[in-house]
């Protein structure tokens, strides 16, 4: 069977343009994205909400970002999404969710196939079986 091949949140923020800041970046556009969009997930509504979930996951963060610099603060969060393309991050999070309900979808699917034939299979064989 095919596999549904599907970029992950990771590879997809990786895709939007770095906003110009007239500042030292402490933090990547990338690392940025990935706490919001799980903070988000997670039940954050706010930018505060944003940056203590960070904090509060910051070992598990650390396991695939780049937060030597510590976790940005809700002002940074703040700053970084009014200089982003609002229409390019709506893009990207509507298609990462939409590849993603589709591979899960799949994956479901080919599941629920297998338990069938298995399914099909037991039955013939307790049919066949001499008791």
């Amino acid at each position: 069977m095919k596999q549904l091949q599907t970029k992950t949140l990771f590879e997809r923020v990786g895709e939007i343009k770095d906003p110009p800041i007239e500042r030292k970046k402490l933090h990547s556009l990338k690392d940025i994205l990935v706490i919001a969009v799980c903070a988000t997930i997670c039940g954050a509504d706010n930018w505060e909400d944003i940056a203590e979930f960070g904090e509060s996951k910051q070992e598990w963060f650390a396991g695939f970002l780049e937060v030597e610099n510590s976790i940005p603060s809700d002002d940074t969060f703040r700053r970084v999404f009014v200089l982003l393309d609002n229409i390019e991050l709506k893009t990207l999070c509507v298609d990462w969710l939409s590849s993603t309900v589709r591979r899960e979808r799949a994956r479901i699917a080919a599941t629920a196939a297998g338990s069938m034939i298995l399914v099909k299979l037991y039955g013939e064989a307790r049919a066949k079986a001499v008791w």
